[in-house]
This record gives C-alpha cells, structure tokens and sequence, in this order.
C-alpha cells in the first residue's frame, strides 16, 4: 500500500515538473520576445501546478523550486520596463488579475520586490500588502511554501535602519513586525499540518512536518539579523511576540524546535539579559516538550558566554542568573510532574556545569545544586536507571574535575546524600573516580573529620553494603578496588603527630568493618603509614600529659597490636607474621624492649599455630632470623630466649636442605658487625658445625632414597658462610677448617655416587677464585688466606 502510495507520488512530481518545464518554455518565448501578456499568462499556468494536494512535502520542495528557479528570471524581466512597458505602479495592479488566487501572490510576490526595489512606494506598505494579501492560502503545505517565498525575496529589502529601504523613525520596528507576522501565519500553517490525512499516519505526517521546521525557523534568524533589533527592542517587543505564539501554539514539536531556534539566533547577551522572561516560558509548555534539552542548551550557551570573557561576569551577578536559572528549573520539574528521572538530574549537571563556570568560587552554590537534586530524588527508591546513574557520577564528578582538589568536594554537605541515592554498584564506581582524583592530583587529605567524610564517601569500597557480599564481586575488579583504596590511605597525612595519629584511628575505625577478604589489603597500608608516625616520634616515650589523645610510639604500638591480630584471625597468617615483624623492628629503633618483644612473640604464637604450609614456614623462619639479627633493644636474656627459639625452629623444618640453610643463617645470630655488637664465636662455629651435619644427613638420605648421592651445593653455600666469618676474625673459623671443608668437597664432586650439579660446580669454582684472588692480592688479608691450599 505504501509502496503504491510511494510510486503514485512519484509520478505526480514528474507530471507536474513536466508541466512547469512545459509552461516555462512558452514564457521564456513571450519573455524573449518582451510580450508581457503571454509571459503573465503562462507564468499563472506554471505556477498553477504548485496548486497540487497530492505531494508531499518533501516532493512539494522539488516541484516548488522547479518554479522559484523559472521565477527568478521573470522578476528580471519586471524589473526592465524598457523590455515591458508598464511601470511597475500599473504591474503590481495588473498581476492581481490573475484567475486563480496561488500563481497571483507568487506573481503579486514577485512583482512586489521589484516594487520596493523601484522604491516608488514605502517598503513598509508594500511588505505590509503582500504579508496581509498571503493569508489567502490556508491551506498548509501551499501557505508555508508562499510564505517562505515571499520571505525569501524580501529578505534584502527589509526597511531596516542602515539599508537602502530604510523609512521613518520607526522603520525597524516597521521590518519586525513585517518578519513577526510572517513567522505567526506560517507557525500556525505548520502546526496545523498536523491535522491534515487519516490518523493512522500521525507517524508520517510528524516526520514530514520536521522536515519543513527550517522554513518556520528562517523568520527567527532573519529577526536576529536586523540591525535595529536592540536589546530594548528584543525585550520589550520580539521576544514576548514570540514566546507567546510558542507557548500558545501548544504543539510538542514547535514549542520545542522554536525554544531551541531561540537559544541559537539570538546573541548571549539578550538571552543573559531577558533570562525572566525566557525561563517564565518553560513551565507552559507542553508536558511532552523535551525540557531539559533545551533549558541545558541555554545554560550551555550563557556558560560558554561567561568563559569567552571575564569583563561579562559582573552582568551574570547583576541579573541573579544562577537564581533565576535554579528557580525555572524547580517550577519545570513541578510543571512537568511525569518528567523521567534522568531528565530532572541532566538538567540539575547543566546547572552545575553553569554555577562551576561562571562562579567557580561559589561553594554554597555548588552545594545548593546538589541539595535540589537530593530534594528531588527523596522518597524515591535508589536509582538503578543506567542513564540516571550516569548523570549523577557526572553531576559529582563535575566538582572534582574542576577544582582537581577532593578537599574541596569534601566541604560540600550535600555531596554523600547524593551519593547515597546510587545503587551499591555505581556507588562504587563514583568511590573509584573520588580515589582517582586523589591520586591523579597528589591531594593530601590532612584532617581526621574530612578522612571520616572521605571514607564514608567510599563506604561502597571499604565494606559490603546492604544486599551485596565480597563473594558476589568479580575476583580482578575486587583486588584492583582494595589496591586503590590501599594507595588512597598512604595518601592522608597530617605533619602534626596529633592529628595524625587522629587520621589513623579514623581509617582504622573504617577498615575494620571490611570483613575477612578486604583486611589483607587494607591492613598493610595502614600499619605502615602508623609506623611512618612511629619513625617521626621515634625520640619520645611515655605519655604526654595534657594531651586528649597523646601521640606516642607506645600508643600507636597499642593501636597495631590489636589490629594485626584481626589479620591473623581471618586467616592471613602469612602477611600478620611479616607485620610483627616490621612493628618488632620500629620498636627496636624506638628503644622499646617490651613492645618488640612482645610482637617477637606474637610472630612465633602465629609460627607454631597458624603457619602449616612447609614452603611458607621456611619463608617466616628466614624472615624471622633477618629481623632478629638486625635487633639491638634485647637483653642477654630476651635475646637468648629468641635465638634459641629461632635456632630450635630451623632445625625442625621438614627438608634436610630448607633445615640445613636455617640453621647455618641462625649463625649471623651471634656474630653482629656493630659497635657494640654480638660476637659469640663459639656459636657461630656451633651452628655451622651443625649445618655439617644435616647437609651429611641431606647426602646419606639422598644415597639411601635414590642411590646416588645428593647434590653438594650445601656444602658449598656453608663454606662460604665460613670464609665469611673467616674474613670478620672470627677465632673460632680457622684456616685448617676451610681446608677441610674444601677437600671434602672435592671428594664429593668426584665420587661416582654424586649426582653432576652444574650450578653447585660454578658456585664452587667461584668460590675458589675467591680464595686464589684475596691470596694474590696480599696485605693483612692475603696473610690470612695464605695456608689455604686452593
């Protein structure tokens, strides 16, 4: 049906185009041989053919330019009464006389600019005949073609001041009315478009009126262009005439495309200036308008007028934009009571986009936007549109983006309620741009009531909101969020040690409500910015007095314990160990013997309870004894207990070589380099006598299990232990014994039951290098190296 509908078209284009081309060739005859009645008569035939009700208005455009094409030429020859005649008094009467009323007002039209261009008459009487006379065609299609032709050829002869046609004291106001008139007649043809056909092609026909909005439109940009349109003219007189033809056409797609042609013709600075007038429109339009659209166009366009100079933004503070703007938007929203959402939250970012470009330094401002959108989201349930979701992460994240300084959006009272209206997962995102902002701008946050502001901000991160559980989340997205909030926390410092001591409280307050798989990332960080506090008062010790909450390394101790011990409970025995440690050694530097103590201790409860793992307790047992080693706060007896704990445990690893590599690394135990150091020879050469042993242990088993002897690389890794303490004077290490070891070696590496080991060869050729190298080079060292036959 529609395909028949589109092939009959068609045809009636191309019998109509061939009509004009018909008619147009007897003209151009009678116009060659200057014979003004035929011309006239054959012009009226060809202009008959735009009489047609079968076209649309897309195939009506074709046909009707066929004829403005050949009507160009005829207002030539009008214009030539040499060729013709007539004065163009008697043409303009003789025109009229046409049989049929469409080809006399395209004729009457055409005639009529040569009328004014003669300027026998005013321009304003004749635009004023030709603009009346038009209102014989109602019917839409034919009217709104008319009358943009006659728009067309009177644009260039507009009594406007300054041109060639300009009249009276009130000549603009003259070429206004003329275009305000226009526009009138041919938005009510448009709008009543609607009403021509069935129904059933309501969709069609709007398509096809769209198609005709820039004939309408064209009157706007002409008033725009007329020179005597001042700002007192377009407030008193053209915008009030407009606004009120849109308001009271109620037609959904006029109102919108005349609101939006408003905003683009005319200049910025009568927008900013009629700002009552133009939002007191908003609220009358129809509840189907796309409001929001264009009310964000206009707050774009005054946005980008107040960034091209600063010299504009004391009229912005003049005219109250941002009050005027926020109130519209308020009566709009109420106006428009089935509104979506997303349409309210577009509109509230535009304005926030306007507040933070024209007054950037406005906080309370900033915040009253988002009070507004609060306000018009309560009562609601949490957003779960997916596009009004992504209007609220861009409404929040707007102030980030522009003041590049989280502090500042911390100070804004209404910023959590907003975020608080997200769902739980875009909850999240909007924490992840807050952490990004942060580090991206290196911010400081340097207080503990703006860290307890910020955490509640990223609450979504810190632990599992209603309805969600740390199972449910995609493993990679998981870690890569704990990360960040584990770099946001290395990011909050306060030079003062009260107030961060304060900041450490607060994050500890937060974290600890994350439950069993955050705390193993969010734990470290803060221990160690603690210990970073810890480092800073290393010179203090005991209570301050006077103080609410004194900041002492005692203090801060106090707070760690506690909160590793909630690491190892979930289990991440590992990790608690590894911070023991660390805690154990500030101490030490802290001169606090209990306290490292105390989580020495800890470190071997989680050693012998919690570590099974015979790969992970070799690990902690190596941690342990570097820790150990470097510890210079103990007693004898604290020392001794220690060692021997850690010696005791080496030897009871579950490999022969993992025990032999503890015990002879326990050695460096009793022989410290400092001043004051230890230096227990005898126990040195007790341990590496007793790393001998298990590496012989190792070899036998290695015969016993596999036939073939097992590698020697012990060996070789414990005489390197002994030139080590050969070298640091050790009495108790002696040439003799290094010569021993060596022979045995060498025995090893030769007997046939030995297993080749390549690596275990190049480390023992090295080593002998070594030997033959500190020989060579003589001195006290050479000396000592000399009976040792390499």
């Amino acid at each position: 049906m529609i395909l028949g509908g589109i092939e009959d078209e068609d045809k009636w284009l191309a019998e109509g185009i061939a009509a004009i081309q018909h008619n147009a060739f007897y003209m151009h005859r009678a116009l060659d041989a200057n014979n003004l009645r035929e011309a006239l008569k054959y012009s009226a035939q060809m202009l008959s053919e735009l009489r047609t009700s079968k076209l649309s208005p897309h195939k009506y455009y074709e046909l009707y330019m066929r004829a403005f094409d050949e009507l160009r030429r005829l207002e030539i020859f009008f214009k030539d009464e040499s060729r013709h005649g007539v004065s163009v008094v008697d043409l303009y009467e003789l025109v009229q006389h046409a049989g049929n009323i469409l080809p006399r007002l395209y004729l009457l039209c055409t005639v009529g600019s040569v009328y004014i261009k003669s300027k026998e008459a005013p321009a304003k009487d004749v635009l004023k005949d030709l603009v009346e006379m038009c209102r014989g065609v109602q019917h839409p299609i034919r009217g709104l073609f008319l009358r943009s032709y006659l728009a067309q050829v009177s644009r260039d002869k507009l009594p406007d001041i300054g041109s060639d046609y300009e009249g009276d004291a009130d000549t603009a106001m003259d070429a206004v009315e003329f275009v305000l008139q226009n526009f009138i007649e041919m938005n009510k043809l448009w709008v009543r478009m609607q009403y021509q056909g069935p129904g059933r092609v309501r969709e069609k026909q709007e398509k096809e009126r769209s198609e005709l909005r820039d004939l309408v439109g064209k009157n706007l940009h002409v008033l725009s262009q007329i020179e005597g349109v001042d700002l007192e003219m377009y407030r008193d007189t053209v915008l009030p005439r407009v606004l009120e033809q849109v308001v009271n056409c109620k037609d959904e797609l006029a109102q919108y495309y005349l609101m939006d042609c408003i905003i683009q013709v005319f200049p910025d600075e009568y927008h900013l200036q009629t700002l009552d007038t133009l939002l007191d429109a908003y609220p009358q339009l129809q509840p189907t308008v796309d409001v929001k659209t264009v009310l964000s166009q206009l707050m774009e366009r005054l946005s980008n007028y107040a960034a091209s100079s600063e010299d504009v933004l004391p009229e912005f503070l003049q005219v109250e934009a941002f009050a005027k703007l926020s109130s519209a938007i308020g009566k709009v929203t109420e106006a428009h009571v089935d509104m979506p959402i997303v349409g309210a939250i577009t509109l509230y970012l535009s304005l926030l986009t306007f507040t933070l470009r024209v007054h950037p330094d406005r906080l309370d401002y900033v915040d009253q936007v988002l009070g507004a959108c609060v306000k018009k989201l309560s009562g609601k349930p949490k957003l779960e549109d997916s596009r009004a979701t992504k209007q609220i992460v861009a409404l929040l994240s707007a102030p980030l983006e522009k003041y590049n300084d989280v502090v500042t959006a911390l100070t804004l009272s209404n910023y959590p309620r907003v975020m608080d209206r997200l769902d739980n997962e875009t909850n999240k995102v909007m924490a992840m741009v807050i952490i990004q902002s942060i580090m991206k701008n290196y911010t400081c946050i340097s207080s503990a009531d703006k860290v307890e502001v910020l955490f509640e901000l990223i609450k979504g991160l810190i632990k599992d909101l209603d309805g969600t559980t740390a199972d449910e989340l995609d493993e990679e997205d998981f870690k890569e969020e704990q990360n960040s909030v584990a770099r946001l926390i290395h990011m909050l410092y306060n030079g003062e040690p009260e107030e961060m001591l304060k900041i450490i409280c607060t994050v500890k307050k937060h974290i600890m409500t994350g439950g069993p798989k955050r705390l193993p990332f969010t734990v470290p960080p803060l221990i160690f910015s603690a210990l970073r506090l810890v480092r800073k008062l290393q010179c203090q010790d005991g209570d301050v007095v006077g103080e609410e909450l004194p900041a002492t390394p005692k203090k801060i101790f106090q707070l760690l314990n506690p909160t590793i011990e909630a690491l190892s409970s979930v289990p991440s025995s590992e990790l608690a160990l590894r911070l023991y440690l660390q805690c154990a050694e500030a101490a030490n530097d802290c001169d606090l013997e209990p306290i490292a103590y105390e989580f020495f201790t800890q470190a071997f409860v989680l050693y012998e309870e919690e570590i099974a793992d015979s790969k992970a307790q070799v690990t902690a047992i190596h941690l342990i004894i570097g820790t150990l080693q470097r510890m210079n706060v103990f007693g004898v007896e604290n020392r001794d207990t220690l060692t021997h704990k850690a010696t005791g445990y080496s030897a009871k690893l579950l490999k022969k070589p993992d025990q032999c590599r503890a015990v002879y690394a326990c050695s460096h135990l009793f022989w410290v380099d400092d001043l004051d150091g230890i230096k227990d020879g005898e126990r040195v050469l007790l341990c590496l006598k007793r790393a001998l042993r298990i590496a012989n242990a190792a070899q036998q088993m290695a015969t016993v299990t596999r036939g073939s002897g097992g590698p020697v690389i012990l060996f070789v890794e414990i005489l390197n232990k002994y030139l080590y303490f050969f070298e640091k004077a050790n009495p108790q290490i002696t040439s003799s014994a290094i010569q021993s070891l060596i022979e045995l070696i060498n025995t090893e590496m030769q007997s046939d039951s030995t297993t080749p080991d390549p690596a275990a060869s190049a480390f023992f050729a090295s080593t002998i290098r070594y030997i033959q190298f500190q020989k060579q080079k003589g001195g006290v060292m050479g000396e000592k190296y000399d009976p040792i036959k390499a």
